[in-house]
């Protein structure tokens, strides 16, 4: 097993085909990846108290953190860590205990937390904050701290969903040739 997947209390990472993972990051315990993910250096994915569930085609940049919410007397179902296709997760990002639809981008540094829903097609500026529990409506630009919507999504911005995440398909290929 590759020494970035690690196991906790019996449990192994599953990964869909053809998926790329960094041997300088680290996938840990009740995680998926769909096929043709990729999960570049220094990031951490950890699915120890939850489950995680990343879609196909979707990139975790570099240094990001993926965890979830666990079950406890303030939140007894906790929250896992769900992720659509097509999801582009843009360095130094945290995605903790929320839901993200399909054809996302995430920015750099973006921060998304417990309970929040991020609904298809939407952009997270790069340093934007989404609250616990907020929900980001379907074709929207969100920025801030706390994040909020600043335009509707324009066609091109529509159709590079699709490119992104295709382009990073492109780039593990390449890794995993080596």
């Amino acid at each position: 097993m590759n020494s970035a997947l690690r196991a906790f209390q019996g449990v192994s990472p599953r990964l869909g085909a053809r998926v790329y993972i960094d041997p300088d990051s680290v996938v840990i315990g009740d995680v998926e990846l769909g096929d043709d993910c990729s999960v570049w250096p220094m990031t951490v994915i950890r699915g120890d108290m939850h489950r995680i569930r990343i879609g196909a085609r979707t990139s975790v940049q570099d240094g990001s953190v993926l965890h979830i919410t666990h079950a406890s007397d303030f939140n007894p179902d906790g929250f896992p860590l769900t992720i659509g296709d097509d999801v582009t997760i843009g360095h130094k990002a945290i995605l903790h205990g929320c839901t993200l639809g399909s054809r996302i981008l995430v920015g750099m540094g973006a921060i998304v937390m417990d309970g929040a829903v991020v609904e298809d097609e939407v952009i997270i500026a790069a340093g934007a904050v989404v609250t616990p529990g907020k929900r980001l409506e379907s074709g929207y630009v969100y920025a801030g701290n706390p994040a909020k919507a600043l335009r509707p999504l324009k066609e091109k911005e529509r159709t590079f969903f699709p490119y992104t995440a295709g382009n990073y398909v492109k780039l593990k290929d390449q890794f995993l040739a080596q």
